[in-house]
């Protein structure tokens, strides 16, 4: 494969793709909607929900015509940003590439449920008491996880470059 040393990252996003597509594909066709089953207690749920709008139901009770395509638009204007980033080697160490990856693969993973579904497949629900965290599924982990390293990568790859000996050369 061509490109930049961060297009070798590429493996991780088509990993977290199919990841995605497959759980998805089982809730989406051995569940019913609504569908609700204790993992671990009350803490972890089973759940087969569907969201037509973005990161943690946010639009999702809009009635507009205007969401879906934009949210499409925009998931493909990121997602080519993204690629771009990775294959031209501009995403920063190590860390950003592979969180960069990440962040492509969950893209991608909620991107083609949109155009499957017009929304997007969530199925894992976690509570802490009364508090319940929206439903997620294996797309929105990767970006999760995949900003949590940008920011890593952000805040500490200055701290460590300036501290290496190679900074007291120059």
């Amino acid at each position: 494969m061509s490109g930049g040393v961060g297009a070798r990252w590429l493996w991780l996003s088509f990993g977290v793709l199919a990841s995605d597509r497959a759980t998805k594909f089982v809730i989406e066709h051995y569940t019913s909607a609504f569908f609700r089953r204790p993992i671990l207690s009350d803490i972890v749920i089973l759940v087969h929900n569907q969201n037509p709008g973005i990161a943690f139901g946010m639009l999702s009770d809009s009635n507009s015509a205007w969401i879906a395509p934009l949210l499409l638009v925009s998931s493909g204007a990121v997602i080519a940003l993204l690629v771009w980033l990775l294959f031209t080697g501009r995403a920063g160490g190590g860390l950003a590439d592979a969180g960069l990856a990440l962040i492509l693969g969950g893209a991608a993973g909620n991107a083609v449920d949109r155009l499957i579904h017009g929304g997007v497949t969530d199925f894992l629900e976690v509570r802490l008491g009364s508090y319940r965290w929206p439903a997620f599924n294996v797309a929105d982990s990767a970006i999760s996880i995949g900003a949590a390293l940008v920011l890593i990568e952000l805040l500490f790859a200055g701290r460590r470059r300036s501290d290496s000996p190679e900074h007291d050369r120059s």
